[in-house]
């Protein structure tokens, strides 16, 4: 992509009615098979939700290549952008990579990409709901339980508001590093909370438990993008490895992708180890297949700004009138915070992430 002009961004920045629908209409015209999965819940408009799952026509695939969007919701234009734009590609990814099956799984959190919400109906944060056989959805770490009066407020959002000082002084006092763990980590006490894990498996989850292994096929190898917005400096990227992934395999996935590019899960990067993350979950329903998942995460703001667009938008969502004025600006900021409406971003965000998926299409060395 060599430049962004308005219409690119009326694009890219579809809403999940208009994304959906370009994604079911350039699959079938790249030759790929399409499947939809219904959720119960409906769209602002009470139109029906759906993950709609996209796989290329591969005769004897030696690896699998699975780029998923919008396991939280408002984060999803970028990772539906890559989708469709891969789907347009010339030459055709089938043609280009004859031995490889892509699947396209497209808004893994259809709720949260119709309503502009991180989490689902029932206020999960999916990406901390895919706890493992035999782990209970319980439990919130000491921290969390001291900041929670601050992270959830019980009211809507005030105009007046010491969010930013409280912040500051938790971080002055614990440290950033210490302070994002204890917040976005995963808990399961508080269900209006943020970073709510849920309370037992959610619909997405049943969804892949069901179908994955068949998407994925009978393959030795699979890669898995989950593309996501929001953490990093602006318009660079990170591949976010679980901490639970071996050394072996985080040694190959930096072969893979380069080790600038790569970095494990932990509170003093980018990110955070979260309880429940989508990786280890599709590791152990996909059984012996050789099996590599990165979070592809794209920088915007910084994490206290938009922590406090979290804050404010779970706010209204649970104490003010969902279809008022205050609620319906807090998500549009929330998803100007996810998916700047900036040329720029972009310019930069959009490409890296298409040249991902090539390289997660070629034999790490």
């Amino acid at each position: 992509m060599s430049g962004v002009d308005g219409n690119d961004l009326e694009v890219l920045l579809a809403p999940y009615d208009a994304s959906r629908k370009r994604f079911r209409s350039l699959a079938p015209a790249a030759g790929w098979e399409l499947e939809e999965h219904a959720i119960e819940a409906l769209g602002p408009a009470g139109e029906r939700l759906t993950i709609d799952v996209a796989i290329s026509p591969a005769s004897s695939p030696r690896r699998t290549v699975v780029i998923s969007s919008g396991l939280h919701g408002v984060e999803a234009p970028l990772g539906a952008a890559t989708q469709n734009a891969l789907l347009q590609a010339e030459p055709a990814l089938a043609t280009r990579y004859p031995d490889v099956r892509f699947v396209f799984m497209h808004a893994l959190n259809p709720f949260g990409f119709a309503w502009l919400r991180r989490m689902n109906e029932d206020n999960v944060d999916l990406n901390r709901n895919f706890l493992l056989d035999g782990e209970e959805y319980r439990g919130s770490v000491e921290a969390y339980r001291q900041l929670e009066p601050l992270l959830n407020p019980a009211g809507p959002p005030r105009a007046l508001d010491a969010f930013y000082l409280r912040a500051g002084l938790a971080v002055l006092r614990h440290g950033m590093a210490a302070v994002k763990q204890a917040v976005a980590g995963g808990q399961y006490d508080y269900p209006r909370g943020l970073f709510f894990g849920g309370s037992g498996p959610s619909a997405t989850q049943r969804i892949l438990r069901e179908h994955l292994p068949r998407w994925v096929g009978d393959v030795p190898q699979a890669v898995h993008l989950d593309i996501h917005t929001g953490l990093g400096p602006w318009g660079t990227y990170k591949l976010l490895l679980d901490a639970s992934m071996s050394p072996e395999r985080q040694a190959r996935m930096v072969e893979w992708f380069g080790a600038d590019s790569v970095q494990p899960s932990r509170s003093d990067g980018v990110a955070y180890e979260a309880r429940g993350a989508i990786g280890p979950w599709c590791e152990q329903v996909l059984g012996g297949i050789d099996y590599h998942q990165a979070c592809a995460e794209f920088g915007t703001y910084g994490p206290l700004r938009v922590l406090a667009g979290l804050r404010k938008e779970n706010q209204a969502t649970h104490w003010a009138d969902p279809k008022s004025a205050i609620t319906m600006e807090t998500r549009r900021r929330l998803l100007d915070l996810f998916s700047p409406p900036v040329k720029a971003w972009w310019a930069k965000t959009l490409p890296a992430a298409i040249e991902l998926a090539h390289q997660a299409a070629v034999p790490s060395k």
